[in-house]
């Protein structure tokens, strides 16, 4: 499948580059948008080919401003067959691509049925998340989202029990967590969003006993996780 235009190649660089074969540019374009096309493309470690506009014009059926991506169509993600369809995650501002890999190689090992991002302000997942993640993002049913409060609502009409990870939370040992529940994780720089705060039914937190504040989020997430791994492990 072929996308073409600036706009279009942008968008599909930075929400899903792991899908792109390569990008194709006009050589004789030289201006600020084809230089961000070219660090986008550096970022992310998608190929950059460059060709006669001619060429382009062949293969598009539309103006294509001298830029067009390959990219290969994803099937709709759905939950592998060892994961637990009772266990979402949702992910939002992580943008580090070692965290985000991090934290996709503990959902996998958890048995985290789905694994909602939001699209905005999270990294995409590029070959440097798939590398972090050690081949987990290729196990798992990751969904991008563009409204946190809204995919958390429609999860709760579906008998989901919606908690959130932050500083200060009870500890998720003293909470029933043997049922259909999300757990929510924020970014390295703010953690959750307010309102995704407030559409929370609880909010989780681990003690620290030590002089450091927080854990980096993919080691917060691995000790709530396997909570609930051993919650349910007794419940069963």
């Amino acid at each position: 499948m072929l996308i073409y235009g600036y706009h279009p190649v942008r968008e599909a660089l930075l929400h899903r580059p792991q899908s792109i074969d390569r990008v194709l540019v006009a050589r004789r374009r030289s201006d600020p948008k084809r230089q961000e096309i070219e660090h986008l493309c550096r970022r992310y470690e998608v190929d950059l080919v460059s060709t006669s506009a001619e060429e382009l014009s062949k293969i598009t059926a539309g103006v294509h401003n001298g830029l067009v991506a390959e990219v290969r169509e994803e099937p709709a993600p759905s939950v592998p067959a060892n994961a637990d369809p009772g266990l979402v995650v949702l992910l939002e501002d992580v943008q580090d691509p070692r965290n985000l890999g991090a934290l996709l190689r503990v959902c996998e090992g958890t048995g985290v049925g789905r694994v909602l991002i939001r699209d905005r302000g999270s990294a995409p997942i590029s070959p440097a998340v798939s590398k972090a993640a050690a081949g987990a993002a290729e196990w798992l049913a990751i969904e991008r989202v563009t409204n946190s409060f809204n995919s958390l609502e429609e999860l709760k009409q579906d008998g989901f029990w919606i908690y959130g990870a932050v500083a200060g939370g009870e500890a998720p040992w003293a909470i029933d967590l043997s049922g259909k529940v999300v757990v929510c994780l924020g970014g390295e720089e703010k953690g959750l969003r307010d309102r995704t705060r407030k559409a929370c039914d609880g909010l989780i937190g681990l003690p620290m006993r030590g002089h450091v504040e927080s854990l980096n989020v993919a080691t917060a997430a691995a000790a709530i996780l396997y909570e609930v791994v051993r919650q349910r492990g007794i419940n069963r």
